[in-house]
């Protein structure tokens, strides 16, 4: 058997010194994360990043940077996860956009508040890693990235 780590996406997106954050339940547990989400067949990094923040938050995002590749280690190699972390702008939100269903909420918070919030934990380590990858100013341009259809001659 091949092993395969499961490809995420997420985006960090800042405001006033402020993350986008969503409140989401993932096995009866509140907790906060970016807008992250799988990588879909046959779509780029880039479309998923803006596919899942759409679904995720109504904001449409057009990722300006890679903030790093992420590869979180678990010793369920089922939950074995690499973490594409964007950042970029925020160009609008759609009204009544119908949200994902496990989103409970979308909040602006702090790198303290989320931290520190009373109710709600970060769903894993990856999230405050993303925050301080973007706060620590890394920005990778998206031309490094590359996406191309293969076709195989057998």
């Amino acid at each position: 058997m091949v092993w395969k780590p499961r490809v995420v996406v997420a985006s960090v997106l800042a405001r006033e010194g402020r993350y986008l954050m969503v409140e989401e339940e993932i096995a009866g547990q509140m907790t906060l994360n970016q807008p992250a989400g799988h990588l879909e067949y046959g779509e780029s990094l880039l479309d998923a990043v803006r596919r899942e923040t759409l679904e995720e938050t109504g904001y449409r995002f057009e990722p300006e940077s890679l903030l790093g590749v992420i590869l979180g280690q678990n010793e369920d190699p089922e939950r074995v996860y690499l973490r594409f972390a964007f950042c970029g702008q925020i160009s609008g939100q759609v009204e009544g956009y119908p949200l994902d269903d496990d989103i409970i909420a979308t909040h602006w918070l702090s790198p303290d508040e989320i931290r520190q919030h009373p109710r709600l934990l970060p769903r894993n380590e990856l999230v405050l890693h993303s925050i301080e990858l973007y706060e620590s100013g890394i920005r990778l341009p998206l031309e490094s990235l590359h996406y191309m259809p293969m076709v195989f001659n057998r």
